[in-house]
């Protein structure tokens, strides 16, 4: 059984006028732009369920916008989301989308830097201003934020996942969670590690060294 702090009942601290459309989108938005880990170009949103049918009323546009300008959802410069991104640059687009069987608060997110890469995530507001990313370039993973966050996109072979973890064991750092999310054996797959501490940047230069490993994100928790 999960369990729940005081701060999950009473609800995030948070601008805007729901957890759920407001605090959690934003949430999504900025955990996506951690993860691309790029200078953005252009972002485009392909809403879904409740945000595709609520996205204008309940702020669910500038909370996403937020977040992919970098704001968290308690930051104040969210009433001027749009403007934050026109002024870094950003190309803003949305689109009504069925997404599947996915909760009804999801938004899949596409992102382009300026030198033609893209890369596209999905992620739900679950509630309470509660955020979880569920897929990336058609991976399904399962992305929280609430703990520092190691994200490495790689190739599936044998060891890999081993020298991750050595890696991580000789630097004293503790992992609170690990899974690996593949499409099929020998093909591409996510590992996401949740550790209890901040993984130093020396710790990253040796996993950024490994072979087969395509990408990798690191970020701190996100409250």
């Amino acid at each position: 059984m999960e369990q729940y702090s005081i701060f999950d009942i009473i609800g995030p601290t948070m601008v805007g006028p729901s957890s759920s459309h407001t605090a959690g989108a934003a949430k999504v938005a900025y955990i996506c732009r951690k993860i691309f880990g790029r200078p953005i170009k252009k972002a485009t949103f392909y809403l879904h369920g409740s945000f595709a049918d609520t996205y204008q009323g309940h702020g669910t546009d500038k909370a996403l916008v937020g977040g992919v300008c970098g704001m968290k959802p308690d930051d104040p410069r969210i009433a001027d989301a749009f403007a934050v991104a026109s002024d870094q640059g950003i190309q803003i687009s949305f689109y009504k989308k069925d997404l599947g069987e996915v909760h009804p608060n999801t938004v899949k997110i596409v992102f382009e830097d300026y030198e033609g890469y893209s890369q596209e995530m999905v992620g739900s507001s679950i509630g309470g201003g509660k955020a979880k990313i569920i897929a990336i370039d058609e991976i399904d993973v399962s992305i929280t934020g609430r703990y520092a966050t190691m994200i490495a996109q790689h190739i599936d072979l044998p060891g890999f996942v081993a020298n991750i973890s050595q890696i991580l064991a000789n630097n004293n750092i503790n992992i609170a969670f690990m899974k690996l999310f593949r499409e099929t054996k020998g093909e591409r797959a996510v590992i996401v590690i949740e550790t209890d501490d901040t993984i130093p940047e020396e710790a990253l230069m040796q996993i950024e060294a490994l072979r087969n490993l395509n990408k990798l994100t690191f970020f701190e928790a996100i409250t």
